[in-house]
């Protein structure tokens, strides 16, 4: 990777269309009644990050919409999941879809979602050595989002934090650290492959974990809830 200042100059998608500014109001409308696990902030909060992080490490504009989008299609309304990647990709183009498809879990053909946890993450994790990589970056920039918020937490709450998830800390690990493996393995030397680890790094530190002791194959047991 090219980490010279003249390089820099260069690095990043440049202006923003007002693409972004549908994309934007798209998303809000989408989640603005959503908040947080466990809290009162704002959902939105969290697709802006994720969206913010895939550009500052070098994303296109299409990466950083699909990254305000990624989670539309997995919350839509029972049965609407379909119809809502439909219009993603009538209204942002292919490219956008299929990356917000693929950054989904538990889609059926209709791009409907069903499945527990554990049902749905599975096929995910293994999924990851063949996906694309422009929609790998968005992944990555998720689960750094994530990572380093549920970190901030477990150390702000405790560890009955953990509780509020809808899969045991055994299984959060094993999902984080598999995805890091996955990333690191795809994006080699990238600056996204070193946040995301860092971001997990601090994860299993406030689980009080060890990477070594951390399973490979995904854990059985805990999953509280099917979303």
């Amino acid at each position: 990777m090219t980490t010279t200042l003249e390089a820099r100059r260069e690095f990043g998608c440049g202006p923003l269309s007002e693409r972004f500014d549908e994309a934007l109001l798209f998303a809000s409308r989408h989640h603005r009644e959503q908040p947080r696990k466990g809290s009162r902030v704002p959902y939105m909060t969290h697709l802006m990050s994720v969206s913010a992080l895939v550009m500052e490490h070098g994303g296109s504009e299409d990466q950083a919409i699909a990254a305000l989008l990624h989670d539309a299609v997995e919350d839509a309304a029972p049965g609407q999941g379909g119809t809502v990647l439909a219009e993603i990709r009538s209204r942002f183009g292919d490219t956008v879809a299929d990356i917000v498809r693929a950054c989904s879990d538990g889609l059926d053909a209709d791009g409907n979602r069903s499945g527990t946890w554990a049902e749905r993450k599975r096929p995910y994790v293994t999924g990851l050595a063949g996906k694309p990589l422009d929609a790998l970056l968005v992944t990555a920039a998720d689960k750094t989002h994530n990572g380093l918020c549920i970190a901030a937490d477990v150390r702000r709450y405790g560890q009955d934090f953990w509780s509020t998830f809808n899969a045991s800390r055994a299984e959060l690990l094993w999902y984080y650290t598999s995805v890091e493996r996955a990333v690191a393995e795809r994006l080699p030397g990238s600056s996204i492959a070193e946040a995301l680890h860092r971001a997990v790094n601090e994860l299993v530190t406030t689980a009080g974990a060890e990477w070594a002791d951390i399973p490979g194959d995904q854990p059985t047991g805990g999953c509280r809830t099917e979303d």
